[in-house]
């Protein structure tokens, strides 16, 4: 991680048509969930187009995606963006069962955590992913 994206807060795209999950999602993680990575600001989006709108405009450096989402599922966009986008930004994808791992794979997503909302799961998922990433 270089100097510069040390000094700002790491942009996280949370995608969700649910907006109790979107909000779950930022309250587990919060602002500052590891003193490892920078602190954490939210790009809140409940459709598909709004998600390649935000990554077109250049502004999200991770995404955490709701694999249960309607009508486009977070698996799908996190497959969609991997196929698309060079560089893609690192993708965590929540799941409704932990069976659906093998979905996770296929997406490509980089990393998993499951429905409901785990407060602890959750932010170890996302901050493992961060610091795997190269931003």
């Amino acid at each position: 991680m270089t100097h510069s994206q040390s000094a700002r807060a790491l942009r996280v795209l949370v995608y969700s048509d649910d907006a109790q999950t979107r909000a779950q999602v930022i309250g587990a993680i919060g602002s500052r969930p590891d003193p490892r990575i920078p602190p954490v600001s939210y790009i809140e989006v409940a459709t598909a187009p709004m998600v390649f709108a935000q990554l077109d405009a250049g502004v999200v450096d991770a995404v955490i995606a709701d694999g249960e989402a309607t009508p486009a599922g977070g698996m799908g966009l996190a497959k969609q963006m991997k196929d698309e986008l060079d560089p893609a930004p690192p993708v965590l994808v929540l799941l409704g069962r932990a069976d659906d791992r093998w979905l996770a794979d296929w997406s490509r997503a980089d990393a998993v955590a499951v429905l409901p909302v785990d407060p602890i799961a959750l932010p170890r998922a996302f901050v493992d992913m961060i610091g795997n990433a190269e931003l």
